[in-house]
């Protein structure tokens, strides 16, 4: 049994990492800087330890970090921006390396080793580099785009609308995986930290086309649903960061071994697209507010 540190726990993949290695029972750091949230409750309620740290308090990352085994990192630049992230990033390693932890399993993102222009990904691939740097035992595991983005945002405006709104072409593939897979992949490498330390691997679940997508939430939804693709320009007006990686996507394409990680690691039970989006509860979803109007 090992004791290892989460941060983002409250989050999509800290949280998914979280439950996979609890159900495997290891003892869970739960980090987060809000330890009465719900999602935090929650964990608490799966057995985890719920311990407040903050990326910007050094003091409280040591307190969370003192005698773990390992940690599972995961950083944003979305509630602030790039900058910040890196410097999270950094922060959060120094305090592993001050913690002399045994294995770091960092999450970043498909392709940002690559150069791709992508200020969100340039972000993570320098905290990557922090990481290797460091003397710590690591490993990266790098996930392709997200299947709960589609259940959220504009998507689901969209899909009000009976539209997959999405600034990609009907034809262009995108490789794909749910925030579930990506914690089972985690739990995978920090309990088999022989076979995975050095290593860096871009992990996705399936690869589907926008018209794919489009037809799949129309099955999964019950109603009709039509792709239109949004222009950048428009993306642009949202964020240049995002808009971006949605040239990247269309233009160089995030394309990652499907075939090869579910031979290999099979026993993460990867998701398609499919049976991620049948396991939604659209319903309920559909009925919520809508995000942008």
């Amino acid at each position: 049994m090992l004791t290892i540190a989460v941060t983002g726990a409250t989050g999509a993949q800290g949280g998914a990492t979280a439950r996979a290695l609890l159900a495997a029972g290891h003892r869970v750091r739960a980090l987060t800087r809000r330890p009465d949230s719900p999602a935090a409750v929650t964990l608490r309620g799966l057995g985890a330890e719920v311990h407040r740290a903050d990326f910007d308090d050094r003091a409280s990352l040591d307190d969370a970090l003192a005698g773990a085994d390992s940690l599972f990192a995961v950083t944003t630049p979305f509630e602030a921006d790039t900058v910040v992230e890196a410097r999270q990033g950094k922060a959060i390693v120094d305090a592993a390396a001050a913690a002399r932890i045994g294995h770091v399993v960092l999450t970043s993102a498909a392709h940002a080793d690559r150069d791709t222009g992508v200020p969100h990904y340039e972000s993570k691939y320098l905290v990557e580099q922090h990481l290797r740097a460091s003397g710590l035992p690591w490993t990266v595991i790098a996930p392709a785009a997200f299947m709960d983005n589609y259940a959220g945002g504009w998507t689901l405006d969209g899909l009000r609308d009976g539209t997959f709104a999405w600034p990609m072409p009907t034809d262009r593939p995108l490789t794909l995986i749910p925030a579930d897979d990506i914690g089972a992949f985690a739990a995978l490498a920090l309990q088999r930290r022989d076979e995975f330390a050095g290593r860096r691997i871009d992990i996705a679940s399936d690869e589907c086309t926008p018209g794919q997508i489009a037809k799949t939430l129309a099955t999964a939804t019950g109603r009709p649903v039509t792709h239109q693709e949004v222009p950048l320009t428009y993306v642009r007006t949202w964020s240049a960061d995002l808009a971006a990686m949605f040239e990247y996507f269309t233009t160089s394409g995030l394309d990652v071994d499907v075939a090869g990680l579910r031979r290999d690691y099979p026993e993460v039970g990867w998701h398609t697209f499919a049976e991620w989006a049948d396991a939604q509860d659209w319903t309920t979803l559909l009925a919520s507010a809508p995000a942008h109007r």
